[in-house]
């Protein structure tokens, strides 16, 4: 896919390896932070993942000044001013975060108050609403699937309206993303399963939808090669740290290459399906990746059957005549989900949650229709198509 004009921008560092943690003290002071706060959540605390980033702090010269630990499922306004007024009460002047999702946007929403002052965290909401660099934030991911140390995102639920408050800022980028892992062992693995499923979306979106570009393309590669090599390992043997890291560094590769290139119709359905029935982000992108794909192949079909070589190897894709490379694709992916329903319990369909009612497809197909990612889909669709989509992926 030949580009006449894209963009490409990740300014975070990658501190990746069997002892990343250990570098921390020493990157932070680097950035003049001396005085960092964790913000993280209860069952990161209760894992005992803090030890090895406090053991990491235990002779150097920065010192940790605060522990916050009371990041919900669901990160608030609230959260975020709570964890901001801690900051401020110890005279912290840097932020690790540690955690997933909720734990890593909390973080960034906390940055901006703790930099720009005053607790008004909406009126800097939207698109590049930021004036300036915000002090340093430092994201240690303990699932690998979100991709959110190395994206521009946040999104924090506004309790009171009832309604999700996006940001978006190149300055909420954190400074560096730490990949160690020791943060991931734990991992149950019906999470394992999900949160694979999510970075192995981003990667394939990334490179089928409509703003793929040759940088992005090449994270996107690696990360399915990534996943496609380990996921089963990690449920197989789930404290293999090498194995563990594999998984770390494809969801930071596929974080790089989504928040380059766009994601499309699997994610427009699957914010909305979340948003309708409550499900986990990664579990909404498992069920439909395997539809989309079937959907647009008439669009894109040869771009899906080029995915065949980092998903299956070349052996099986030299094999494979060009014709039916998009087929085996589609076929590998649903292949993979059967593995990760028997082995983790990950649901493959609608029907197979049991939190979805069929009558309420017709609000999520509403819903999808207005969302952004839809723009970035190679092939337009309208309510019946995506409900044609939804009836499938019901089962």
């Amino acid at each position: 896919m030949s580009k006449s004009y894209y963009e490409f921008f990740c300014p975070v560092k990658t501190i990746a390896g069997h002892q990343a943690l250990e570098h921390v003290p020493y990157e932070l002071s680097a950035l003049g932070a001396k005085r960092p706060m964790i913000i993280t959540d209860a069952g990161v605390r209760k894992a005992g993942l803090l030890a090895p980033v406090e053991q990491a702090f235990a002779d150097a010269e920065t010192e940790i000044r605060a522990v916050f630990d009371d990041v919900p499922p669901d990160s608030s306004l609230e959260t975020v001013r709570a964890a901001a007024a801690l900051y401020r009460d110890n005279d912290c002047d840097a932020i690790i975060a540690i955690g997933g999702g909720s734990v890593i946007d909390t973080s960034k929403a906390a940055n901006i108050l703790v930099t720009l002052g005053g607790d008004e965290l909406v009126k800097y909401s939207g698109a590049h609403n930021l004036p300036h660099a915000l002090n340093p934030l430092f994201v240690v991911p303990t699932t690998s699937g979100t991709g959110s140390e190395v994206t521009m995102v946040a999104v924090v639920s506004d309790t009171e309206r009832g309604v999700k408050v996006p940001f978006t800022s190149y300055f909420l980028m954190p400074n560096a993303a730490v990949l160690d892992p020791r943060m991931t062992l734990t991992l149950p693995p019906h999470i394992t399963a999900m949160t694979g499923m999510d970075a192995m979306t981003h990667a394939v979106e990334a490179y089928t939808c409509m703003a793929a570009n040759p940088l992005s393309d090449a994270y996107a590669t690696g990360a399915i090669r990534k996943i496609s090599a380990n996921l089963l390992k990690a449920l197989e043997t789930p404290k293999d740290p090498a194995v563990r890291l594999e998984l770390a560094q494809a969801s930071t590769m596929a974080g790089i290459a989504f928040s380059n290139s766009m994601v499309g119709l699997v994610h427009a359905l699957g914010h909305s399906l979340g948003a309708v029935c409550h499900l986990p982000h990664g579990l909404c992108m498992n069920l439909f990746l395997p539809y989309a794909l079937e959907y647009n192949r008439d669009v894109n079909g040869e771009r899906i059957g080029e995915l065949l070589l980092p998903l299956a190897g070349p052996e099986v894709y030299a094999a494979t005549p060009a014709g039916q490379r998009t087929d085996k694709v589609i076929r590998h992916i649903r292949d993979l989900r059967d593995q990760l329903y028997e082995r983790a319990g990950l649901a493959r369909t609608l029907r197979e949650t049991g939190k979805v009612q069929r009558s309420q497809l017709e609000d999520i197909a509403a819903l999808a229709i207005d969302d952004g990612s839809i723009i970035f889909n190679p092939k337009e669709a309208d309510r019946d198509q995506l409900m044609a989509i939804l009836e499938r992926a019901w089962g």
